[in-house]
């Protein structure tokens, strides 16, 4: 196993170094290629370079810098020097940002200009921040850097430093969709787990072209000798793809898989589909972030040749991947029982993962013994084990404590997410352990409940929330409807008769609409329940007092 992440950069380079690994399918002037060794290279003379100015082992970098060639130089050259490199969500919006930032306390802050103006207006939040470097010309005048970094009197051709599988090189934070992000810590050892799941179970390597719209992907793919396409799109806005672009370089430079949001997949498809544009050099489509409906997997299929597929891993920040399904067991088999219900299927776990379903407890299980299992198609909380699970939450220690599980050696997860295994082994997925609505004498789960709801066709997606004290929580099924004008009375008729004709919908009789549900940037597919519960509760609370309601 690799002891560094690097090395595997390190070893395609050496083993293709002519070969391209990056190809920057931005702007319409032309591409900009890379290959391996020219990768390589420039880590090492960035390495160098930082390592000139101080950055030294174990040191917190921030990296905030757009999807580029500089980003993934920067990235490996960080690791090649045993930092710890610090990669945050813009879109967790700036309160939590600048809280995330100052828990970690960065020593290096390295960013594009617009980073440096988000830097100079949060300085609290970067008190502790000895070193500041920017990475083109006006980040470098807002920095007082007066030119790009170059190596100093170090060897570039020595290797950074000696790590350990077990030392940090990175903190990733969660987005946030139940509580304020979190900082996981990734080793080397997460990340060289990763990468062997990744090129095994994918069958993901050289002579692949990928084109990634998460930009920590692309690292990925290049470890594992693959060639990657920037596509011309902004990461932290998937839903507002250009599916036009997206589909030029995917045709143009060949690419052979795809790693993306949903949220993406909806836009490209439909623009396909419109367009009758199919993809033939597309073989795999890898979708995560969120669930991932049936009729999205029968509309990506359809635009893929024949042979391809469709995989929705499933995971987290802080274990991913843990299990993956494909496409064609969802649209043949597993769909049709999420539609009336039964929750989303995500799979089975994948080789060196090992899932369990446990009982649900609100507080920290001192030892696995302590936990109680579930029978086969109870639904109860989704715990993991194996080496893609990460080990703690950075400077959070009481909610590593609540996660994790000692486990004689080691230790399991818990995902925070409900869900039961069928006969089969395959985990069925049913929403979140904060989302559940718990009323006095029953338990609603809002995967399965908001499933018959989302049959409606004037319905785009469904929240269910629970509203009051936890225990005695009165359910409320909020709709976004699908685009142009709707019979507001009509549809709200027709909800409640969707529910009360099916007993797993029948305890819910409020129903509101929202024009726009607020969503997590990382996916534009994680609706923020909790934001949509307070919108309800002021909903209800205006109609008790005579106020205009939003339904």
């Amino acid at each position: 196993m690799l002891t560094n992440i690097y090395q595997a950069l390190v070893r395609q380079a050496e083993e293709r170094g002519g070969e391209p690994a990056l190809i920057d399918g931005r702007g319409r002037t032309g591409h900009r290629n890379w290959s391996f060794a020219e990768i390589h290279e420039e880590s090492r003379t960035l390495a160098a370079g930082l390592s000139s100015l101080g950055v030294r082992k174990g040191d917190r970098v921030m990296l905030m810098v757009p999807p580029s060639s500089s980003f993934i130089t920067l990235t490996f050259a960080l690791f090649s020097l045993g930092a710890v490199v610090i990669l945050i969500d813009p879109g967790m919006g700036l309160r939590n940002m600048r809280r995330s930032i100052s828990r970690v306390n960065p020593r290096v802050f390295i960013g594009s200009a617009r980073a440096q103006i988000f830097r100079i207006i949060s300085r609290r939040a970067f008190r502790e921040t000895a070193l500041i470097l920017g990475v083109d010309p006006l980040s470098r005048l807002l920095t007082g850097m007066q030119k790009r970094l170059e190596p100093g009197k170090s060897d570039k051709k020595k290797p950074g430093c000696e790590t350990k599988k077990d030392d940090l090189a990175a903190v990733i934070f969660t987005t946030g969709s139940t509580g304020p992000p979190k900082g996981v810590q990734y080793t080397h050892r997460i990340f060289a787990a990763q990468l062997s799941l990744i090129k095994n179970y994918y069958d993901i390597g050289a002579g692949d072209r990928d084109q990634p719209a998460f930009p920590l992907f692309a690292l990925f793919s290049i470890g594992l000798g693959a060639t990657v396409v920037l596509p011309e799109m902004d990461p932290s806005r998937p839903a507002r793809v250009d599916p036009a672009r997206f589909v030029r370089t995917i045709l143009e430079h060949e690419v052979t898989y795809s790693f993306g949001s949903p949220a993406i997949w909806k836009v490209v498809s439909r623009y396909c589909l419109a367009e009758k544009i199919s993809l033939p050099p597309l073989k795999k489509v890898l979708m995560a972030g969120a669930p991932v409906p049936g009729e999205l997997v029968r509309d990506v299929l359809r635009i893929l040749p024949d042979g391809a597929d469709v995989h929705t891993p499933y995971g987290a920040t802080e274990a991913l991947p843990v299990a993956s399904i494909s496409g064609g067991e969802i649209v043949n088999e597993t769909w049709e029982k999420s539609r009336k219900g039964q929750g989303i299927c995500v799979g089975r776990a994948l080789p060196g993962n090992e899932i369990a379903i446990i009982r649900p407890v609100s507080h920290p299980l001192a030892a696995w013994s302590e936990a109680v299992l579930c029978k086969t198609g109870e639904i109860g909380e989704v715990v993991v084990k194996g080496e893609v699970v990460t080990g703690a939450y950075d400077g959070m220690e009481e909610a590593t404590i609540k996660a994790k599980i000692p486990d004689g050696d080691s230790f399991r997860h818990r995902m925070g997410d409900m869900g039961y295994l069928d006969d089969r082994e395959r985990l069925w997925f049913c929403g979140r352990k904060d989302h559940r609505v718990l009323m006095r004498d029953r338990v609603l789960y809002p995967i399965p409940c908001e499933a018959l709801f989302n049959e409606h066709p004037q319905v785009s997606r469904s929240a269910l929330v629970g509203i009051g004290t936890v225990g005695r929580q009165k359910p409320v099924l909020i709709v976004e409807p699908v685009p142009g004008r709707i019979d507001r009375v009509r549809l709200l008729t027709e909800l409640q008769e969707i529910g009360s004709s099916n007993q797993l919908t029948s305890d819910i009789d409020t129903f509101l609409i929202h024009p726009e549900f607020p969503v997590d940037i990382r996916h534009n597919a994680k609706i923020f329940r909790e934001k949509l519960a307070a919108w309800a509760s002021d909903q209800l609370r205006s109609r008790k007092t005579g106020s205009a309601g939003g339904n």
